[in-house]
């Protein structure tokens, strides 16, 4: 076939280079930058079987506007190229917030060797070594399923902005919305037009009733503080660990306990799960207290949760907000206005805004860095008292 990749540098060009290991003619065109592949006008002037684009393009791109060739996503791309073998179990995740905790927390529970994708890296278990870091676009889990495959192996992978299908299980962590697509498309219903294609959907809290195929992690998972008592077909048991004190590991927790019953495995391990870089991680810098929650999904709620859970295990009033958009390549954003309503909300004594500055809010007093780690330097300098909060959005 001869077919054309939109968005080289979200995954289209390592979609290419399999479509052409398989035997496929194809162009590719950087959509955003105009680099690599071929200029938008050569491709304009050929004939195209098939143009592959993401999800996030916006539909009324001149090359997707005129085009009468079949048009499918990038997600669909990567079903395809993996074709009816793939890893099994193979378990993708997808969602707003939640995603790398409930692949890593499935992954502890999962038997034998794996391969689990996450923004974090891609691990190789029962080792945990770590075999690269790429991002979460839909073209980063061709290689960790063929690595999975070659090993007779099991994959969790965490994927942005839907699933492909390829597995058996999907997930999607959350409810929340954002537009995409040049505002044109709603992200969660494209993540839930991409679930309908797997054979089962863990669903985690605020996700709409009505799903196909799916498993509420509500109707498994019930709490008394933080201890989860679980029940799905002959799995039932409970668990008690004190993250779950924190909202965001109650949830992701959920799900993982949810996922694991309905591939058949007792998540009572989770009990001894701990907490991830960068996900309500508490730590002491040179005796101060840390609250570390800066990773790709911080939000103004994550963000108020980290310095409830600083002022109460410090018991201190005083508390240092280290806060901002380093990576604006982040898909879901961190508007202004949402870090305005983290910082209205918590009252900190300082705050540290990180990021571009035509990005960020105007907030009396706070000081700016450019990145997350100029950021917390900065706050271990101006911080007096009290403990330091990092809620930055950021790779890690």
């Amino acid at each position: 076939m001869k077919i054309l990749v939109l968005d080289t540098i979200h995954g289209g060009e390592a979609i290419a280079v399999h479509l052409r290991a398989g035997g496929h003619d194809v162009d590719t065109v950087d959509v955003y930058r105009g680099h690599a592949g071929i200029p938008a006008t050569v491709a304009a002037s050929r004939t195209y079987d098939l143009i592959i684009a993401p999800i996030h393009l916006d539909p009324g791109y001149f090359l997707l506007r005129a085009a009468e060739t079949p048009v499918i996503t990038h997600h669909d791309a990567v079903r395809r190229i993996l074709g009816t073998d793939p890893p099994a179990p193979m378990v993708e995740i997808t969602g707003m917030q939640g995603k790398t905790t409930t692949a890593c927390a499935l992954a502890a529970l999962m038997p034998g060797k794996g391969i689990v994708h996450t923004s974090r890296g891609t691990w190789e278990m029962p080792e945990r070594t770590l075999l690269w870091k790429r991002s979460i676009t839909p073209a980063s889990v061709i290689d960790a399923a063929i690595r999975a495959r070659e090993s007779g192996g099991w994959l969790i992978a965490e994927e942005s902005l839907g699933v492909s299908g390829a597995g058996e299980v999907g997930v999607l962590t959350s409810g929340g919305d954002y537009p995409i697509a040049a505002g044109k498309r709603s992200a969660r219903a494209e993540k839930i037009r991409s679930l309908a294609r797997c054979r089962t959907v863990v669903a985690g809290p605020g996700v709409p009733r009505g799903m196909e195929n799916a498993v509420y992690a509500g109707d498994v998972v019930s709490w008394s503080g933080t201890t989860a008592s679980y029940a799905w077909n002959d799995i039932s048991g409970s668990f008690e660990n004190v993250l779950c004190a924190v909202p965001g590991y109650q949830a992701a927790l959920a799900i993982a306990a949810t996922a694991a019953c309905v591939l058949g495995i007792d998540p009572a391990p989770l009990a001894g799960f701990e907490a991830l870089p960068g996900r309500m991680a508490v730590s002491r810098d040179g005796g101060m207290l840390v609250v570390d929650n800066a990773n790709s999904g911080t939000n103004a709620d994550g963000a108020i949760e980290a310095v409830r859970l600083a002022r109460e295990i410090s018991g201190e009033e005083a508390v240092t907000l280290v806060i901002g958009a380093e990576a604006q390549t982040i898909c879901e954003g961190f508007p202004p206005d949402q870090i305005e309503r983290a910082i209205r909300t918590t009252r900190p004594s300082r705050v540290v805004l990180v990021g571009d500055p035509a990005e960020l809010p105007d907030i009396p007093g706070a000081v700016k860095a450019a990145d997350f780690a100029k950021g917390r330097a900065r706050a271990q300098s101006v911080a007096g008292e009290g403990s330091i909060v990092l809620a930055v959005k950021t790779w890690r």
